[in-house]
């Protein structure tokens, strides 16, 4: 049975207009497919983040990834992943590694080292561009492009709500770099936005900003999707420019852009279907 697509596309309108907008832009079953996966995806970051028991939430949220999986679902999202899967070689360990950085969410989150915060990266989003890229045509020597791409849409999260998860008891920000820079979380949770914590954040935009680039070399293997892909990207891009014109605050601030402002990238997205 046909899924309900409504209902399936209107967990992403109601969480991600980034996503929504772009997944516009693929074209035929592909636009299904990944509405598919990412409404799996953006259930399982709500079980973590919406709900008062996150763990039940998120083990049940994992349960319907395997029926999904098993050809048995139940919900209706369910059933959108499992008619994706019967379409596209969709990884599980894609699924199982998201799980990993969502259990890493539960609790208070200390990171120590730029490594760690890519694992971070990789899993609740990296995983995402492993899982959307056979949708999009490409094969085995995309993944890595799409991994890279994910885990800078990823870090511009963590660099946007800095605040905002400190509140939550999340600091993503790596200890290495606060001790290398000079920055105590006391600044943090009095909103200081020192000298040095610019230049802390510099240094991760800039590395944010490799990754996009990197990533985005990915699209000349897409088959379907590639203005999608670069939409949803240009967006990320364009919430980091406008982070750094705030003066890097995103301890009191939330960088964030107009539906004006999406659109208005809609061109280039579409441009670079050429790449």
């Amino acid at each position: 049975m046909e899924p309900n697509w409504t209902e399936v596309s209107a967990i992403i309108r109601r969480h991600s207009a980034t996503f929504y907008l772009g997944s516009l832009l693929f074209r035929g079953e592909a636009r299904k497919g990944a509405w598919a996966v990412y409404a799996a995806c953006r259930l399982g970051d709500d079980a973590v983040d919406e709900s008062p028991d996150p763990r039940a939430d998120l083990e049940r949220w994992w349960a319907g990834v395997g029926r999904a999986y098993a050809g048995e679902p139940e919900a209706e999202w369910e059933r959108a992943l499992a008619w994706a899967l019967e379409r596209w070689d969709i990884p599980l360990e894609g699924f199982a590694d998201m799980r990993q950085g969502f259990l890493a969410d539960l609790g208070p989150v200390r990171l120590q080292r730029m490594d760690e915060l890519m694992t971070y990266c990789y899993r609740v989003a990296g995983t995402v561009g492993r899982m959307i890229a056979p949708i999009g045509g490409a094969g085995p020597e995309a993944e890595e492009a799409a991994i890279k791409l994910g885990q800078a849409m990823q870090l511009t999260n963590c660099l946007r709500d800095v605040g905002e998860d400190l509140a939550l008891g999340r600091v993503y920000l790596p200890a290495e770099l606060l001790e290398r820079y000079g920055v105590a979380l006391e600044d943090l949770r009095y909103g200081r936005v020192t000298l040095a914590y610019t230049a802390l954040m510099r240094e991760l935009a800039q590395q944010t900003r490799r990754l996009y680039r990197e990533g985005l070399r990915g699209l000349r293997h897409l088959h379907n999707g590639r203005a999608a892909v670069a939409l949803a990207a240009l967006q990320y891009q364009s919430i980091l420019d406008k982070l750094e014109h705030n003066g890097w605050d995103n301890l009191s601030r939330r960088a964030a852009l107009s539906p004006y402002e999406r659109f208005k990238l809609l061109p280039k997205a579409l441009w670079m279907r050429g790449i």
